[in-house]
């Protein structure tokens, strides 16, 4: 009974991991600009990564692939901020301007 209750808890958490990548991946499609399509990608694609890594562990148990399961959380963790300030810098080096949204709205073209 219990192994079929932690089957079912891992499944939901994992499955809301999903939903929080989808919503990232369309944020990349819809936002305005580099600098929210970042936020995007970095923030909501983070914890959906962990809410998946946490659903796996839930599945798995105490492993050694649950160790592995850690590191790779941790490897993500440690990343993906760096990447999404570099990407940033970079964006702000090549003179991408941000949408300020008193003076434009996202909905209209510039």
């Amino acid at each position: 009974m219990s192994s079929v209750f932690l089957l079912w808890v891992g499944g939901a958490i994992t499955l809301s991991g999903a939903v929080f990548c989808l919503i990232g991946a369309l944020g990349l499609l819809r936002l305005p600009d580099v600098y929210a399509r970042m936020h995007a990608a970095s923030v909501v694609d983070t914890l959906g990564m962990l809410l998946l890594v946490l659903g796996m562990l839930v599945i798995e148990g105490f492993s050694q692939n649950a160790l592995k399961l850690l590191m790779i959380a941790v490897f993500v963790l440690f990343t993906t901020p760096v990447a999404a300030h570099a990407l940033s810098r970079a964006a702000l080096r090549e003179i991408e301007p941000q949408l300020d949204s008193k003076k434009q709205d996202a909905a209209e073209p510039p």
